[in-house]
């Protein structure tokens, strides 16, 4: 009997967007070799071996991002160069070996997965002091602003979502061999639903017959409320499904609104990807994995919200490929809606098709073809010689950054 490869799934919670990606890599990966494999998604963030002022850092993303704006847009910036990256890297080693070598030497992978750009620098560390190398794929979650810090070089392969953060990768020194435009992972149950948009309403409890509004908030989305309240009072042909993603206040203010259009209002769901092949358009803020599940879905995107540097450029990337539109108050978000809905949605169903032509449905299931590839290689040695070559590298990157 063939012994099963085992797929070590890296991915932490600061934000929605790199669970989703592991989440459908794993799903992706159930499907296509489920009998083949057994693998574990983790996040080292939260082990125990994680100082807690890191573990909690996760949590404050949220909050810092949406309430310190200037403050966060202004870190990214200067964190975003080469000696900024490497003094982060020369950190994570040391600040996330330990908690990286237990899970590693727990699970024993044939193959690590990341979808977090910090990972990679203490798994090399790790991989060098061990002088045994397993293949680690890289996972980026951005489709066009994209921090340097993704890329190390650290990875066997680097799988990015678009020729632009190709370009980026290039730039930073990433060998060609080791990139692959694919996309960033979507959920197979987007690619795979074949059911036609009143089916799925009418399961979902939606009226079958109406023009769709999905809105997806967060706590850090802001402006949702607002526009909400204005399309429920525009008089439309819509009905609104409105997903508050765990804010607890937005979802209160929601129910308590007198309703003028059908709506179905939800705090939290697990379903998302149904209910966005249930729709025709999205209002959300313009994350990596929201634009990358719209576009995969074919659904135009109304942004309201983005967050300084990644989420710029995201927003700006659908903008230009004709599948979206950015509003800045709840009445620029109401006059893009009437437009889109003027003339039978003559508009709307050619945002659809552009955000078609940019969806890469099948991207969890192409990267997944690629990391199968890498586990049936296995480890690479390195001699000592090489290996204490390599540490003593490490060393000097140390003793670089302290002195300057």
């Amino acid at each position: 009997m063939t012994e099963k490869k085992r797929i070590l799934i890296l991915t932490a919670d600061a934000g929605f967007g790199h669970r989703s990606a592991a989440k459908a890599l794993a799903a992706a990966l159930e499907e296509s070799h489920g009998g083949e494999c057994a693998y574990e998604l983790a996040n080292p963030l939260d082990s125990e071996r994680t100082p807690a002022w890191l573990r909690d850092a996760q949590s404050d993303y949220d909050r810092v991002a949406k309430e310190a704006a200037r403050l966060y847009e202004f870190a990214y910036d200067v964190s975003d160069t080469g000696f900024a990256s490497r003094m982060m890297e020369n950190a994570m080693r040391v600040l996330l070996y330990r908690a990286m070598r237990d899970l590693v030497l727990r699970f024993k992978p044939d193959v690590i997965v990341s979808t977090y750009p910090l990972y990679q620098a203490p798994l090399n560390a790790l991989f060098t002091l061990r002088r045994a190398f397993i293949p680690v794929v890289c996972v980026v979650t951005d489709l066009a602003t994209v921090h340097q810090i993704w890329f190390t070089g650290d990875a066997d392969l680097t799988v990015v979502p678009t020729e632009i953060v190709r370009d980026l990768a290039l730039s930073a020194g990433i060998p060609l061999e080791k990139l692959s435009v694919i996309g960033i992972p979507v959920h197979p149950r987007i690619s795979e639903e074949t059911r036609s948009k009143p089916e799925l309403r009418s399961e979902l409890g939606w009226r079958a017959d109406l023009t769709t509004l999905l809105a997806v908030g967060s706590k850090r989305v802001d402006r949702l409320d607002g526009i909400l309240n204005a399309v429920n009072h525009s008089g439309l042909p819509l009905q609104i499904a409105a997903v508050a993603g765990g804010d607890d206040e937005l979802f209160s203010r929601m129910r308590d609104r007198e309703w003028h259009l059908p709506a179905r209002l939800y705090n939290f769901v697990d379903d998302l990807p149904l209910m966005m092949r249930a729709a025709d358009f999205v209002v959300a803020k313009a994350g990596g994995l929201i634009v990358t599940e719209s576009l995969a879905a074919g659904l135009p995107l109304l942004f309201i919200d983005m967050i300084p540097g990644q989420e710029t450029g995201n927003a700006g990337y659908a903008v230009a490929g004709g599948a979206a539109e950015i509003a800045a108050d709840p009445v620029a978000a109401l006059e893009i809606v009437y437009h889109w809905l003027a003339d039978d949605g003559s508009l709307l169903a050619k945002k659809a098709a552009a955000a078609k032509a940019l969806g890469r449905p099948r991207a969890a299931f192409d990267i997944v073809e690629r990391v199968w590839a890498l586990a049936s290689r296995g480890l690479v040695r390195r001699d000592l010689a090489v290996a204490v070559a390599k540490v003593k590298e490490l060393f000097g990157l140390f003793r670089e950054t302290y002195e300057e």
